[in-house]
């Protein structure tokens, strides 16, 4: 399926409907390809969803191809990457087995993210929507502490967990939905999501400081009661670091 830029986001969540498991995406002539490996039932409501779609049939070996778009990258002193990939030396490694969640690090949010979470002091973490935990335990492993992570899909607590183990640092994962109830006390939020709910989460967060990221650079946000402090953009994308100037009552 092919989107506009501007629609992207729209298209996403309605993509990530009918294909929970995940999709591929492509920015392209100033367009968005979105790509997903589906049955035909599934691609017939693809095609309700988006009208023009273009299908073809995979070649023999797909169930492994979905490797060869989880590549390394490097952040900084920060190697991340997945498990059959060989981490640079001296790096930081922070090893990603996405599962069925969402963020391995190679994506421009979770990238840009990470480099803005370098230059933070080291203080307590609650990575909010926290998928993989790729944030959460790069965080970890810079030695932030306490670091919690929360999400509501139980792929993504699964995938978290998993990696946390074998990254071999302490993350706190809970599932919990990060618009409704309590959400963890800390010092600094991450909250790499759709830019619908960037605002809606840091309203509720109770942290002082935020990293957000998962919208396009034309699309930030202003949440009450925060002041954005820096911001870096990649390949359209963009994350900031917002500043709380009144806490909740």
């Amino acid at each position: 399926m092919r989107v506009s830029l501007e629609g992207a986001e729209e298209a996403r969540a309605r993509l990530l409907e009918l294909c929970p498991e995940g999709f591929e995406e492509l920015e392209e002539g100033g367009g968005l390809e979105l790509a997903a490996y589906v049955d035909p039932a599934v691609e017939e409501r693809l095609r309700v969803a988006f009208g023009r779609v273009a299908a073809s049939d995979v070649a023999p070996g797909w169930e492994g191809a979905w490797r060869a778009f989880h590549r390394p990258v490097r952040v900084g002193p920060l190697w991340v990457g997945p498990p059959w990939e060989e981490p640079d030396a001296g790096a930081i490694a922070v090893v990603i087995d996405p599962g069925q969640a969402f963020g391995t690090g190679a994506h421009a949010t979770t990238r840009l993210c990470l480099e803005l979470l370098l230059e933070q002091e080291r203080t307590s973490v609650a990575d909010l929507g926290c998928g993989s935990g790729v944030l959460g335990i790069a965080a970890a492993k810079l030695g932030f502490a306490p670091v919690i992570a929360l999400d509501d899909d139980d792929a993504a607590v699964a995938a978290a967990c998993a990696n946390a183990k074998a990254n071999g640092v302490e993350l706190g994962v809970r599932r919990g939905d990060v618009l409704a109830g309590p959400l963890p006390a800390a010092e600094l939020a991450l909250v790499n999501l759709e830019r619908g709910l960037v605002e809606r989460v840091l309203v509720r967060s109770p942290a002082r400081r935020a990293i957000a990221s998962g919208y396009l650079a034309g699309e930030r946000v202003s949440p009450d009661g925060w002041v954005r402090r820096a911001g870096r953009e990649r390949d359209g994308w963009v994350a900031e670091l917002f500043e709380r100037v009144a806490r909740p009552s």
